[in-house]
């Protein structure tokens, strides 16, 4: 007995007890999505739209098959909303929570995992943090509950309108973009709201705060909000996000919605230009957006939120470096710094690999899909990237795709959510180093 757990402990490294987690959760929710009391109508759900689902709600992405109102009973949207909590915490997350809560020693094992988990820079304070994880995330999503609720009050009344107000809180903090709106028709999300000023600042709110990450939250807190102390990451996470905000308002309101009302245009603008960054929530019908509208929105969805957060996507660190490193390049000087810091160089190593493999898993999940599909390349693209983005936008197309389609939008969302660099750690032998160092021959590029 003592040689098989040291062999599952070695076999179990942090990174694929990550990947075996969301891979857990996805099945035991696939399970029960597939039962007759999940649905409104009692009638049992094909098994693969069961598991499309759940994979969208633990890798909350909000990708659906069905309209979540008005297919998934109670006890169904119940399970969803689970999927989403522990999704967007992170499984470690939340079993680590879970044994704080029952009083139980976290080892050493467990600290490195969690701290794999939320990408945090060290071992030490890793229960502290998730602990500070933990209550901002009650916090904020109480807080996005209540401001909610008397507009829901007064569209659902006092027991639905609470119900929706929770689970619109955690979906839009979560990053998840899951709604129950389909009751002013199917997969409208939150079109019903376009003009409503209130609900737009909420779920934009929960959208960025969540989707900046703890690790953030925690370093403006320990420097009091001040931008100068700030670790190198925080900056790049902050500045980024203001730019990846502005500069898609800007052309949204000045070409994509321009032919409306000046206040609904600035509204439609701010919330089409905060939401593809992982949230999946929308105002605008992007079935009928620009083929430029739709292609910003794709190069948003595959950039994501910061590292650490309840968002997916390559993060806007990696963006943030691949920039630095290139603007380094092309004024040919030694060293990639950014505020008065040297960036590693395997950091950037890192960066080029992830976008390589971001657009080259796109580029392949489109060829196929639209080869299998007899569908037109830019929807295909905008579903995956979608869902390596775990957003979960969608042109529409997404309900009528055939079985191996969604098995490929499955598998980009889980890719999307564990990170492709805890797949790739998780698949390397710690056995396995080749330290041989080649000769060095150079050759042209460019």
């Amino acid at each position: 007995m003592r040689k098989l757990r040291v062999l599952i402990q070695d076999l179990l490294t942090s990174f694929r007890t990550i990947l075996l987690g969301f891979l857990v959760l996805i099945a035991v929710g696939a399970l029960l999505l597939s039962l007759p009391i999940a649905v409104r109508d009692g009638e049992p759900v094909p098994f693969i739209n069961a598991l499309f689902t759940a994979a969208s709600a633990a890798c909350v992405t909000g990708l659906v098959t069905y309209d979540t109102a008005l297919k998934w009973s109670l006890f169904g949207k119940c399970v969803i909303l689970l999927l989403i909590q522990i999704g967007g915490l992170g499984v470690v997350t939340a079993a680590v929570s879970a044994m704080l809560a029952a009083g139980k020693r976290i080892g050493l094992m467990s600290r490195i995992t969690m701290q794999d988990a939320v990408s945090a820079p060290q071992v030490g304070g890793i229960i502290r943090f998730t602990q500070f994880f933990i209550k901002g995330t009650l916090l904020f999503e109480g807080i996005g509950a209540i401001l909610l609720y008397p507009v829901f009050l007064k569209d659902f009344g006092p027991l639905r309108g609470l119900g929706y107000a929770v689970f619109h809180s955690i979906s839009a903090f979560c990053n998840a973009g899951f709604d129950l709106m389909g009751i002013d028709g199917p997969f409208s999300s939150l079109t019903r709201y376009a003009g409503n000023v209130w609900v737009n600042a909420v779920i934009m709110f929960l959208i960025i705060i969540g989707g900046i990450g703890f690790l953030t939250w925690e370093d403006l807190c320990s420097t009091r909000f001040r931008f100068r102390p700030l670790r190198l990451q925080t900056k790049l996470i902050l500045v980024g996000t203001v730019v990846l905000i502005v500069v898609p308002f800007l052309y949204l309101v000045l070409l994509e919605f321009r032919h409306l009302p000046l206040q609904e245009r600035i509204l439609l603008s701010l919330f089409q230009a905060v939401t593809p960054r992982t949230a999946g929530f929308n105002t605008a019908d992007y079935g009928s957006m620009s083929e430029n509208g739709l292609l910003l929105t794709i190069l948003l969805m595959l950039t994501g939120g910061a590292p650490g957060s309840t968002a997916g996507g390559m993060k806007i660190t990696t963006i943030a470096v691949i920039s630095i490193s290139a603007n380094t390049f092309l004024n040919r000087r030694e060293y990639i710094n950014a505020f008065g810091r040297r960036i590693a160089d395997d950091t950037v190593h890192n960066a080029m690999s992830l976008l390589t493999l971001y657009i080259s898993l796109m580029i392949g999940g489109t060829f196929v899909i639209a080869a299998i599909e007899q569908l037109p390349v830019l929807p295909v693209m905008f579903e995956c990237a979608s869902a390596l983005g775990t957003v979960g936008l969608s042109t529409g197309i997404t309900p009528g795709l055939s079985e191996v389609s969604k098995l490929i939008l499955i598998s980009f969302m889980y890719f999307g959510r564990v990170g492709a660099l805890t797949l790739a750690y998780a698949m390397a032998s710690n056995d396995r180093k080749d330290s041989r160092k080649m000769p060095l021959e150079r050759i042209t590029v460019g």
